[in-house]
């Protein structure tokens, strides 16, 4: 994956983008909106994934408002996007950040040089379950 061109970027809100603190909202997590701000800034669209719904929701989108930050869509892959039974939930995004991805999460520094740094070392992304075991 060539990590300068412009992606489409999933992000959690709970333990992601503020600490932990459901159903309220938690203090933003540090360099969060920093972070997500220079990432829109640098023309990457930016996707709220969380498991928020209705008011709560709503709390979450207007607290990221305040601190600057738009989201291009919300639970779903693109604005125009609605939800009916028959599709499936899961979203189109180049790069999901969540506080529960598989190794825990790195912080919003870390996060930024891997998606930006070209001479960081990255893990080649490999398709397909049989390659997840070279």
């Amino acid at each position: 994956m060539n990590f300068n061109q412009h992606l489409i970027i999933a992000v959690d809100f709970d333990g992601t983008i503020v600490e932990d603190a459901y159903p309220k909202i938690g203090k933003p997590k540090l360099f969060a909106f920093e972070t997500l701000k220079k990432l829109q800034n640098e023309g990457h669209r930016l996707i709220l994934w969380t498991y928020r719904h209705g008011l709560k929701l709503h709390e979450a989108v207007a607290f990221c408002k305040e601190n600057g930050i738009d989201f291009y869509a919300v639970n779903s892959s693109f604005p125009e996007e609605r939800f009916i039974n028959d599709v499936s939930r899961k979203i189109n995004a180049d790069i999901f950040i969540d506080d529960r991805n598989f190794g825990g999460f790195p912080g919003w520094g870390e996060i930024y040089q891997e998606l930006t740094d070209s001479t960081h070392p990255r893990i080649e992304k490999k398709k397909g379950f049989f390659n997840f075991f070279k």
